[in-house]
């Protein structure tokens, strides 16, 4: 059965895309630690991020870090960082995470409701600033 991720790179399920090439896609996650919390996948669906063959994981991570870029220009935020867990969903995944502080980046922390139409100006924001 496919995962969520894979159903939302089809297309069977919305998502607020920032990115998206031959091998990955990056979209904002809907529930946000920080505005502009952006996952990104790997359109191979492979559960653990360290089953991924190296090619694929490397290029993940360049993937990662042009997101992140277009994530600082345009998201207030001292650093994007990055976090790495896969127990939630069996598909391969980075978390880009704003931060002003260490503390943004727990997952204990209260998840942010965003309205559909912010959570699409921040993609849109983002995608624009990922394209430059």
């Amino acid at each position: 059965m496919a995962s969520i991720f894979s159903k939302i790179i089809a297309g069977d399920i919305p998502s607020y895309k920032i990115a998206e090439d031959e091998n990955y896609y990056a979209f904002l996650d809907i529930n946000p630690l920080k505005k502009g919390h952006t996952l990104v996948i790997p359109k191979k669906e492979v559960d653990y991020i360290f089953d991924l063959d190296a090619e694929t994981l490397a290029g993940l991570h360049v993937f990662a870090q042009k997101v992140a870029i277009a994530i600082k220009k345009v998201i207030p935020c001292q650093r994007v960082g990055v976090l790495v867990l896969g127990m939630e969903v069996p598909h391969a995944h980075i978390h880009l995470i704003p931060l002003e502080k260490e503390t943004d980046i727990l997952l204990t922390n209260p998840k942010m409701s965003l309205s559909p139409e912010e959570m699409e100006g921040i993609a849109a924001r983002i995608r624009l600033a990922f394209n430059l």
